[in-house]
């Protein structure tokens, strides 16, 4: 393992914040707008190895590429648990309830947690129980293939080029039409979204996970609501009601199963080892009394910065506890990191004895969600730093560099989209679907349809059982369709992209295949990774030209 001095450098923190801040506000951008985020982290090691090779003139070495990487993507998560959370309160018409100081209270108290959480339990479950993190790999893969070589810098701020000068066109000069081939289906939002990111989504996502959300799409819209309808069961605004019970309570119900089938059990047992609860000291060389220190200065941020009693306040702590471990075990072994369904937990235990107001019952579910997605970033990054022989401190160095930046980068990306476009815009019928937000916000205020719901969280949970991706199948039928549809179709790119190129790959020997195949998957990655933020980053710049005009009219 290099010496921590080797990998924690000032250029390296210097590239990693700069690109923290833009993955940051690109992520808050792509979670609002198409209720999902993809993991930063491989992108983040592709642009991380690129600028240090490029300001150290190649000397810069695998493992300070690692912890650039690690501070580059920290605040993607931070912004997913914010934007998974806080624009419920905004559908609800609490937005005025909400202020900055709230935000950055709730992001830094999540932040903590998830730091600490992650520092103690690193050595259980990265060490010892060797999950797989399947991202986490990926990541350490990417460097060490990008190392050995390969032009990206072009592809990669091409395709950003591309989907940035095309959102201009569409969305501040209307050359460009949002929508074609719209269908006009009762009940159904039929079309084509002409959208680089969306597309870049599908592509990225999975085959499986894709064709798992386009048939939940199916089945919610032209099964429930077309066919439904046109039956004479219910009417259309029925069907829709049905629709999105149904969709939360399969979402709800994976993420039970995730909870108490696959996590809770082996969490439970990690928080029980004697080497998990020293982890924070060989480690980290943090004492129990400093995080003692952070975890109680947390629990005083609470009470003082969102009203909420200590009572509330200490169990909203060891529930975020909980729920991180939870978060670590389940992103460890299927790469998925339900965090805002692990804030909704905590919120219905915190609501079932205290007394609190609706906008705080989204504060508890912003705190537990912002510290499951960064444990879930953090774990990957350990992972990667293990398969490289990362020094951990460095690592954890750079998470709370990236972390507490990603904190403040999101909530102002947040609320320059709030001021642009207005509560309104949030929902499944507005500009940003905001769909697990939405899930909170009905949590909160009631759900459309009880019994549909139950329904779905039955069928959530026993898909789970079976293995099956049923979060990605309650996603699809609860998004609107052409979102569903346009990630089909990025998918479909992506097999015809694979199909072609191991066509033309096929009579080539074994080894030059396997290098011609490996730099096929980088340029398509880096290319879709291009795509999905030069779009995201050109949506929040009009963002902030909609409110420095509106300032100044």
């Amino acid at each position: 393992m290099e010496d921590l001095k080797g990998q924690l450098t000032l250029r390296g923190v210097l590239v990693g914040c700069i690109g923290c801040a833009v993955i940051t506000a690109s992520s808050a951008y792509i979670a609002l707008k198409m209720g999902a985020l993809p993991w930063p982290i491989v992108f983040a090691a592709l642009v991380s190895l690129f600028f240090l090779k490029a300001v150290s003139k190649g000397s810069a070495s695998l493992n300070e590429a690692n912890v650039t990487h690690t501070v580059m993507s920290a605040g993607a998560m931070v912004a997913g648990g914010l934007a998974f959370t806080i624009p419920g309160a905004w559908m609800l018409g609490l937005a005025d309830e909400i202020s900055v100081e709230h935000m950055l209270v709730v992001s830094l108290a999540g932040v903590a947690v998830g730091l600490v959480c992650t520092a103690i339990l690193r050595s259980h479950f990265v060490d010892e129980a060797e999950l797989e993190f399947p991202i986490g790999q990926a990541a350490a893969q990417t460097l060490i293939a990008g190392d050995a070589g390969g032009s990206m810098g072009k592809k990669l701020f091409g395709a950003m080029g591309f989907a940035g000068a095309f959102a201009v066109l569409r969305d501040a000069l209307g050359v460009i039409p949002s929508m074609v081939l719209a269908l006009p289906i009762p009940g159904v939002t039929f079309g084509i979204y002409l959208s680089p990111m969306m597309l870049s989504i599908g592509y990225l996502v999975g085959t499986g996970a894709v064709l798992a959300w386009f048939a939940g799409a199916v089945f919610g819209n032209f099964g429930i609501v077309v066919a439904g309808s046109a039956a004479g069961f219910w009417d259309v605004s029925a069907g829709q009601s049905l629709v999105s019970s149904v969709g939360m309570g399969v979402m709800m119900g994976c993420g039970f199963a995730v909870v108490f089938k696959d996590v809770a059990p082996r969490a439970i047992s990690a928080l029980r080892c004697s080497s998990a609860r020293s982890a924070v000291s060989s480690a980290f060389g943090l004492t129990a009394g400093f995080a003692g220190l952070i975890v109680a200065a947390v629990v005083v941020a609470l009470c003082m910065g969102l009203s909420l009693s200590p009572v509330a306040s200490v169990v909203l702590v060891l529930l975020a506890f909980v729920a991180t471990s939870m978060s670590a075990q389940s992103v460890g072994q299927t790469g998925i990191d339900p965090m805002e369904i692990f804030g909704l937990i905590a919120l219905l235990l915190i609501a079932a004895f205290s007394d609190v107001s609706q906008v705080q019952l989204f504060f508890i579910a912003a705190v537990v969600a912002v510290a499951c997605g960064l444990a879930g970033d953090v774990m990957n990054d350990f992972k990667a730093g293990r398969m490289l022989g990362t020094n951990p401190r460095a690592q954890i160095v750079g998470q709370a560099i990236g972390a507490v930046l990603g904190a403040f980068v999101s909530v102002a990306v947040m609320l320059v989209l709030l001021k642009a476009y207005g509560a309104d815009a949030f929902g499944p019928g507005g500009a940003f679907v905001a769909a697990q937000a939405s899930v909170v916000a009905t949590m909160v205020s009631g759900i459309p349809c009880v019994p549909a719901f139950l329904i779905g969280l039955a069928l959530g949970f026993a898909l789970h059982c079976l293995r099956l991706p049923s979060m990605m199948i309650g996603l699809g039928i609860y998004l609107p369709f052409y979102l569903s549809l346009t990630a089909f179709l990025g998918c479909m790119a992506k097999l015809a992209y694979d199909w072609v190129g191991k066509r033309r790959l096929a009579d080539l020997d074994e080894a030059e295949r396997a290098e011609k195949e490996a730099a096929r998957q980088e340029t398509g990655l880096v290319v879709a990774s291009g795509l999905l933020g030069g779009e995201s980053i050109v949506g929040i710049v009009i963002a902030l030209v909609l409110t420095f005009s509106g300032f100044i009219l």
